[in-house]
């Protein structure tokens, strides 16, 4: 992890530096300490990780600050010094990493550093969530874009996303189809027959009905409509409503939620077929609310919410019948021609408006006429080409979408402003980065105005920004790419369990456990409850299937209903099917894998990558006398070379070793049929047996929770890794949201209100940086 890269620290004598009466007896307690238990490894002699802690100043801890930045963070994690080696009463540790702490805070007052983020492309899902709210269009972007590549554990760090010319062909490619989607034309057919496929629509099924779709429908005409399924008998909903037995509904135009499920029965029945589920086929490169004649919001699949069935109905619409007035109007139409000339001579005045209003919107900024000429230059040549109107602004929108201002996103320091000076945002840059952050999109038109009237410049101003837009749909990203990253959720959708070990696992409860975790986790956001509750709440949202992976009785159907849990081993996070499956292999449990991930996304106190030539896992074999997952690690760490991590790690993974790969619970291994051992000692001495008493271990020190969340929300926000020099007002959120609980919304308040957030730092230029974009580098 780049977070704490050790640098080799150049050697020098022990400088004995002025002391306050007050500091001396602290700074001669913590030399002490360093030099009974850290010196005898890292000195100038052995230089142990590139450390000789005999030549620092402890006086001024911040004249090394990325090493104690390092060492704060192991010691607040019990790895140093490492399992097995003598180690200082706890209250010592404690209080040298405070002393630390506080040192390097003070200093940090006075040597601001908010980092600076280089030039940021949009990445897919940014895109999309883009198109849905410049011409209120679903795209699939994965089908459109290449995949963006991941650092820091996110997708939305500027530095590695990366442009190339095969990339922009991709970009062209994908503007050059939307543009068409939300040109589109009014329907001229009356009368239409169109399939549905289904979607990850949250629109719920019918009571205990299952095995079905949904899908949105445009309706072109007012009129009656035949809805039809083949296979077993289904029952339809309109916008909620239920469709009488005949099929036949009366549709108003424009676009409608249609429901199409199989007549429901248990899970307890036929599980053969239930479980046996493949989802279907994903729909076009781009979808929308309706632009086409019978547009359908697809590309997605039927088990989004649980759904599923090897009898997935195969639903047809026509109609309608006995049509009255005028075709719908699509409301990406809607969106982009805000005006409509009357005749040729006002073309040009309407297309400059139409594409002044959405290059305002996809720049993020106010247009001039200097922007908009290239653009009008696109749309005279496109009137030339089609002959139409509409066929010249499709042409100048592709050359919007594809503009580097649409799809980049730069912070332009002052003019004649030095390399290492701070300056401010301004408000539409500000915009942008709250938008970008809170909904992973473009700012809507009440942000852009607040920011275009200094509103954001002000403390309460700000505020209400920030709590209008929590507030809104569309902040449910932080749980669908913050969290669902932060977290590995998104990892389950390669994860395929062995089939022969896990057979009841299949697409219905893949899809269960990822809805629990985002029921859960936006419970918390949306509420505005403790981040601490991640950990320790004793509810979590269930369908029939995942109640009885679970073991929870009297749950019926596939809706998702909210339930108190009455088994503690299923609290917080590390209750979750989902967090299991993602720290397991596909034919086992891993204790190391899960340690990991608690050291890593919980006390954020990542272990060191492991060593070179580590002998593999001694899987058991045929004929051989069967060993259980832990018997195996416990021969592994026996090696003092490994003792040093896995003596941190494996306490923490063989006490989640009741859960199995998928999540289920187990008292007995099936390997071996006997009862699963999971006592241990985690790295402070604290004795645990079990998920229960790890979790309680893990709450008797909320304040690393608390950082380790908001260490990821901040670098999540920035796009970039966080730095050493980012830690002092990371603490200073943590301390600060310590007073009401560590609430969401003062952790998302205190990341927005730092310098980190607001500011940025004028970085030199590579000379030699290819393609004339420009890269900076400290």
């Amino acid at each position: 992890m780049r977070l704490f890269m050790l640098a080799a620290l150049a050697a020098g004598a022990l400088v004995a530096a002025p002391q306050s009466s007050s500091q001396a007896p602290a700074i001669d307690a913590n030399r002490a300490l360093v030099n009974r238990y850290c010196v005898t490894c890292h000195n100038q002699r052995l230089r142990t990780a590139k450390l000789a802690f005999d030549t620092m100043d402890l006086s001024h801890p911040e004249k090394n600050a990325l090493v104690w930045e390092r060492a704060i963070r192991k010691l607040r994690g019990g790895m140093m010094p490492p399992p097995g080696a003598a180690r200082p009463p706890a209250e010592a540790v404690a209080a040298f990493a405070t002393y630390l702490e506080n040192s390097l805070d003070k200093a940090a007052l006075a040597h601001a550093d908010p980092g600076s983020v280089r030039i940021h492309r949009l990445n897919r899902a940014e895109y999309a969530n883009a198109m849905r709210d410049l011409f209120d269009i679903k795209v699939d972007a994965a089908a459109l874009l290449p995949s963006d590549d991941i650092d820091e554990g996110f997708d939305n760090i500027a530095g590695v996303l990366k442009v190339s010319p095969s990339f922009l062909d991709q970009y062209i490619m994908a503007a050059r189809a939307v543009a068409k989607e939300a040109v589109g034309t009014p329907p001229s057919n009356k009368t239409v027959t169109v399939t549905l496929r289904g979607d990850d629509s949250e629109v719920p099924l019918p009571p205990g009905a299952r095995g079905g779709i949904t899908a949105q429908f445009l309706a072109p005409y007012e009129g009656d409509y035949e809805i039809r399924a083949t296979g077993r008998p289904a029952v339809f909903t309109v916008d909620g409503a239920k469709v009488d037995t005949t099929g036949r509904t009366h549709l108003t135009a424009g676009v409608h939620d249609i429901v199409a499920a199989n007549a429901g029965h248990s899970f307890a029945e036929s599980e053969g077929e239930l479980f046996g589920f493949v989802p279907g086929a994903a729909g076009t490169g781009y979808s929308s609310t309706g632009t086409v004649v019978g547009g359908i919001v697809a590309n997605g699949n039927a088990g989004g919410r649980g759904r599923g069935g090897r009898n997935r109905p195969d639903v047809t619409v026509n109609g309608p019948f006995n049509p009255v007035g005028k075709p719908v109007e699509t409301a990406s139409r809607a969106r982009i021609f805000v005006c409509h000339p009357p005749d040729a001579s006002e073309e040009t005045a309407c297309a400059a408006r139409i594409l002044s209003n959405l290059a305002t919107k996809a720049f993020r900024r106010p247009v001039d006429d200097k922007d908009l000429a290239p653009f009008m230059k696109f749309y005279t040549d496109g009137r030339k080409s089609t002959g139409s109107f509409e066929g010249a602004i499709e042409n100048a929108t592709v050359a919007v979408l594809a503009s580097s201002k649409f799809l980049y996103r730069v912070e332009p320091p002052p003019p004649n402003a030095q390399p290492g000076s701070i300056y401010k945002l301004n408000g539409t840059e500000l915009a942008s980065r709250l938008s970008f952050f809170l909904w992973s999109s473009i700012p809507d038109e009440e942000l852009r105005t607040a920011a275009e009237q200094g509103k954001l410049n002000t403390p309460k101003g700000l505020e209400q920004e920030v709590r209008r837009m929590l507030a809104d749909p569309r902040a449910k990203t932080l749980t669908t790419n913050f969290a669902f990253e932060w977290l590995k959720i998104r990892d389950m959708d390669a994860m395929e369990p062995d089939p022969y070990v896990y057979p009841s696992f299949n697409a219905p409860l893949r899809a269960a456990l990822k809805t629990e975790m985002d029921m859960f986790i936006s419970s918390i956001f949306r509420e505005d409850r403790s981040v601490i509750d991640l950990l320790s709440a004793n509810y979590t949202f269930v369908n029939e299937r995942l109640a009885e992976h679970y073991g929870i009785p009297n749950v019926r159907g596939d809706e998702f209903r909210r339930v108190t849990l009455t088994d503690p081993n299923r609290f917080g996070l590390l209750g979750k099917g989902a967090v299991m499956m993602v720290t397991a292999y596909p034919n086992r449990t891993s204790p190391v894998l899960r340690g990991a991930y608690i050291l890593e996304n919980i006390t954020g106190t990542p272990p060191s990558p492991p060593p070179p030539n580590v002998p593999a896992f001694k899987e058991n074999k045929d004929g051989e006398k069967a060993h259980t997952v832990r018997e195996i690690m416990e021969a592994h760490r026996a090696n003092p070379t490994c003792k040093a991590c896995h003596g941190v790690m494996d306490p923490l993974g063989f006490a989640l070793e009741n859960f199995d790969t998928i999540g289920a619970y187990r008292t007995v291994d099936r390997i071996t049929l006997t009862k699963i051992d999971t006592a241990g000692k985690l790295a402070d001495g604290t004795v645990v047996n079990g998920p229960v008493d790890l979790r309680n271990a893990l709450l008797r020190h909320p304040e690393e929770f608390a950082q380790t969340f908001t260490e990821k929300m901040m670098t999540y926000a920035l796009g970039r890794g966080v730095e050493y020099y980012d830690m002092p007002a990371i603490r200073k959120i943590v301390k600060d949201s310590a007073r009401d609980n560590y609430k969401f919304s003062d952790i998302v308040m205190g990341i927005i209100r730092t310098p980190e957030f607001q500011s940025s730092m004028v970085e030199s230029v590579k000379a030699d940086q290819p393609s004339g974009v420009q890269v900076a580098a400290k």
